[in-house]
This record gives C-alpha cells, sequence and structure tokens, in this order.
C-alpha cells in the first residue's frame, strides 16, 4: 500500500490508469485517500477509474471474442474456472458483470468466459459501464469519505504488522460468508419458482 500511495504521489493520474486497467482497487483506494489528504483530486480520480476499468474490461472481452483459440489453450489448464464463470452467469445472468468488479480474481475470469460465448457486446458494454461506474464511485468516493480511518488502520498495521493476516481473514471469512448465504438464498428461490410450477 505505501508502495501504491509512493507512486500515486509522484505520478499521480498516470499510475491510477494504469492500475484501474486491469482492476485497480487498491490504486482507487490509495487515490480516495490521497484525496481526502488534498493531494488529488477525487472527482478526476473517480473518472480516471472508471474510464480505465472500462476500457480493460472492454478489451478482455474482444481479446476473448476474436483471439479463441489462445483463449482456449488458457482454459485448458483453467477447466473448473471457465465452468464456474458460465455457472456464475447462468444463476446471475448480465449482473454478474457488475458484481465481478468486486471480487478479487473474477473481474478477469468472467469477462474472458462471457466473451468466448455469443452473448451480445453491446450488451456487455453497457453492464460493463454501469459495475466500472458503481465501482469507481463507491470505491473512490468510501475510501475519501474513511480516508481518516484507513490512514489510522495503515499506521496501526505498520506498528503491529500480525494484525495483517487477522485482518485478511476476517474480511475475506465476511466474504466468503456473505457469497455463500447469497448462493443458497439463490438456490432456494430457483427451487420454489421451479416447485409452483
Amino acid at each position: 500500500m505505501q508502495d501504491m500511495l509512493n507512486n500515486l504521489s509522484t505520478y499521480g493520474y498516470i499510475v491510477l490508469f494504469l492500475y484501474s486497467l486491469g482492476g485497480g482497487f487498491v490504486a482507487l483506494l490509495g487515490a480516495g485517500v490521497l484525496s481526502f489528504m488534498g493531494k488529488m483530486d477525487l472527482s478526476l480520480s473517480i473518472a480516471i477509474a472508471f474510464a480505465a476499468n472500462f476500457i480493460g474490461d472492454s478489451l478482455m472481452f474482444y481479446f476473448s471474442r476474436y483471439h479463441k483459440r489462445e483463449m482456449m489453450e488458457y482454459f485448458k489448464k483453467h477447466r473448473r474456472k471457465l465452468a464456474f464463470s458460465h455457472l456464475l452467469l447462468k444463476r446471475n445472468g448480465s449482473w454478474i458483470i457488475v458484481v465481478k468488479k468486486f471480487i478479487y480474481g473474477l473481474k478477469t475470469l468472467v469477462t474472458l468466459a462471457i466473451g468466448l460465448t455469443k452473448y451480445d457486446f453491446w450488451k456487455f458494454s453497457a453492464y460493463n459501464a454501469l459495475g466500472a461506474a458503481i465501482w469507481a464511485v463507491l470505491v473512490g468516493g468510501g475510501s475519501y469519505m474513511f480516508g481518516g480511518a484507513l490512514i489510522k488502520g495503515y499506521d496501526m498495521i505498520v506498528d503491529k504488522p500480525y494484525l495483517a493476516p487477522i485482518m485478511l481473514i476476517l474480511i475475506g471469512g465476511t466474504t466468503w460468508f456473505y457469497l455463500s448465504q447469497a448462493t443458497k438464498n439463490n438456490k432456494q428461490k430457483k427451487l420454489k419458482s421451479e416447485s409452483t410450477k
């Protein structure tokens, strides 16, 4: 995180753009904190992160759609991941394009998997734009609003490094629990709708 803040302080919006092409969560978080500190502009940071995130996913979709042979070579080693991505799309519909922005490890995978299907590019672009906008506003705005708390938390972890894995386990466990509950609720709804038919 300190390296990211140093890079952002030195190179600013260029670093934010480049990182946001491939995800950019940490870069946007850092930009929000730096905006809180008065070293960057929040609105510009959100706009840049949104544009880069949208462009990055669009390029991945395009690459996957028009370079299927190379993609299939990659997915030969990751067939489970490909099947999981298709299952997520089938269960959650197009909203997975929005939700994946917030789940580490799914952003690239789901985009590449959707590109291999016959999913409409313009429909993908609309959901991609919506997801990128929500992601940029929530992460950028949230890190700005909670900038003071994030700085204190970071200082605390620097002073007591043993807290970092505990916090990661807590965040990871909470995310896993939430996603497993959401999946169970989705299954129950489907079972109820099938039983009423």
